[in-house]
């Protein structure tokens, strides 16, 4: 496990824990969210352009789905 210092206004930062967002599963769930709301607004910016441009080919929307579906797996470990 990773350990993270972040450095937030006062207000907010007591806001939060008091929210118990601040928590370390609860932390770990909004930063998900996030990561999966990039990746929709990623597939919608790949999806205009595919529409917009008319050199983006299937073969290359592909090739960007594989990149971006590949950079959001994690490191595996060797054995």
């Amino acid at each position: 496990m990773t350990t993270v210092q972040i450095t937030l206004p006062d207000e907010l930062a007591r806001d939060t824990a008091e929210a118990g967002l601040l928590e370390p599963q609860a932390f770990a769930n909004l930063l998900r969210k996030q990561l999966r709301a990039k990746a929709a607004g990623n597939l919608v910016a790949l999806h205009e352009k595919a529409a917009t441009d008319e050199d983006f080919s299937p073969e290359a929307m592909a090739e960007e789905v594989r990149a971006m579906r590949a950079g959001r797996r994690p490191i595996q470990k060797a054995s």
